[in-house]
C-alpha cells in the first residue's frame, strides 16, 4: 500500500538522487549503539564536519554508527525525515521550531552560528546601510527569508529607509545572486555566509553582516541558527546516542578550529574534499567562515540567545513566518535528561 509516509520517502529519494532508505530503521547488531541515518546536503558544511568527524575516527571514538545520506536540496531532507527515512539531518532553528509548535516531535542539537552578510565590491561607495537607495539588491532566500527581515527592519530603524520600495530587490537563488554581483549586474547582494567567503577572495567585502543585524535587535550573542534536527521518537529511546554525536560534534569542531595542530591538519585535508574550493585563497575564507560559527555559548546561553532572537523575527515576520508559536516551543533544544524515556 503507497502510504503518504511511503510517498515521502519515495520523492525523498529522487529528490537527493540517492537509493531510497528502508522504512524500517537500521540497527546495529544487537547490544550495539543503534545506527543514526544522518542526512546531509551535498557538499553542505554539514559534510565538511562528518568527513572529518570520520577522518579523525571520532564518530568511532565516541561511540556513534553513522549512516550518512546526501540530498540535493534541503528540501529533499526535510521530506526524508518527515517520512521517517533519516532520524536527523541539517537544518535551520526556524523551521525546526515551526515544525515542533505544528506538533512534530523533534529535538535540535546546535552545529552553527555563520549567517552571512550584504556584499559588495571592494571599491564600491556603499558604506552603509542608508546607502541602499535605489540600489540593485540581491537577496536570497526570498521575501520571507529572516535576514531579509532583519535588514529591512535595520534600515527603517537606522535610516528611515524602507528597502522594499526605496531599493530594487531581486530575489533568487544565492549562486545566481552571486554570479549577478560578480558581473556587476547587482550593487549588492544578501548572501549565505558560504557564498560571502567565496567571494572574498574576488575583492567584495561585507557591507553589513548578519551578525551585527542580530545585536542590533539587543540579542548580545548570535545563536546557533543551524542545528541538527532528530526525530522525537529516536531520541527519547536513544538520548546516549544522540549525546555521543553531539560530544563527536563538539570534538571534530575543536580539532578544526586548531585545537590540535596535527588533528586539523587531517581534520581539514578531509573537509576540503567536500568543500570545492578551487584555491587556496577560496580554501582559507571557506575554512575560517566555518571556524567562526563554531558555538561558543552554553547550551543554556545558546537557548536563551535564540528564544530572543526568534521573537524578534517572530515579530517582523508574523506567522508567515514562524507559523503558531510567538515564541520559541520549550524543549526543542536537545538535553538528554528532557528526552529521556
Amino acid at each position: 500500500m503507497l502510504t503518504r509516509r511511503r510517498m515521502l520517502a519515495l520523492t525523498a529519494g529522487v529528490l537527493s538522487g540517492a537509493a531510497v532508505l528502508p522504512m524500517l530503521p537500521v540497527r546495529a547488531a544487537t547490544g550495539a549503539a543503534p545506527v543514526l541515518r544522518l542526512g546531509l546536503l551535498q557538499f553542505g558544511t554539514g559534510a565538511w564536519e562528518i568527513a572529518a568527524m570520520t577522518a579523525l575516527g571520532l564518530d568511532a571514538a565516541y561511540g556513534v554508527a553513522l549512516a550518512p545520506q546526501r540530498f540535493a536540496s534541503n528540501d529533499a531532507g526535510r521530506i526524508a525525515f518527515q517520512a521517517g527515512a533519516v532520524d536527523a539531518f541539517l537544518s535551520d532553528l526556524l523551521w525546526a521550531a515551526r515544525v515542533k509548535a505544528g506538533g512534530r516531535d523533534l529535538v535540535y542539537l546546535p552545529f552553527s552560528s555563520a549567517e552571512g552578510a550584504v556584499m559588495v565590491r571592494s571599491d564600491s561607495p556603499l558604506r552603509t546601510v542608508a546607502d541602499l537607495a535605489g540600489k540593485r539588491l540581491g537577496v536570497s532566500g526570498g521575501a520571507l527569508d529572516k535576514s531579509w527581515l532583519m535588514l529591512k527592519a535595520h534600515a527603517q530603524a537606522q535610516a528611515g529607509l524602507d528597502l522594499q520600495t526605496a531599493a530594487q530587490p531581486v530575489f533568487a537563488a544565492p549562486p545566481l545572486l552571486a554570479a549577478e554581483l560578480e558581473q556587476g549586474n547587482l550593487d549588492a547582494a544578501l548572501l549565505y555566509w558560504t557564498f560571502c567567503a567565496r567571494l572574498a577572495p574576488k575583492g567584495f567585502r561585507p557591507l553589513i553582516s548578519v551578525e551585527e543585524l542580530v545585536r542590533g535587535f539587543g540579542v548580545p550573542h548570535e545563536p546557533t541558527l543551524v542545528g541538527y534536527v532528530f526525530d522525537g521518537a529516536f531520541a527519547r529511546a536513544n538520548p546516549q546516542t544522540v549525546a555521543a554525536f553531539a560530544r563527536a560534534s563538539r570534538a571534530t569542531k575543536a580539532a578544526l578550529a586548531g585545537a590540535d595542530p596535527a588533528r586539523t591538519e587531517t581534520a581539514w585535508a578531509a573537509a576540503r574534499r567536500e568543500m570545492q574550493a578551487p584555491d587556496e585563497a577560496t580554501f582559507a575564507a571557506l575554512k575560517a567562515g566555518f571556524i567562526a560559527g563554531v558555538p561558543r555559548l552554553s547550551p543554556a546561553e545558546d537557548e536563551a540567545a535564540a528564544a530572543q532572537l526568534y521573537a524578534v523575527l517572530a515579530k517582523l515576520g508574523g506567522e508567515r513566518l514562524v507559523g503558531p508559536a510567538a515564541a520559541l516551543p520549550p524543549g526543542l533544544f536537545f538535553a538528554a535528561e528532557r528526552v529521556a524515556p
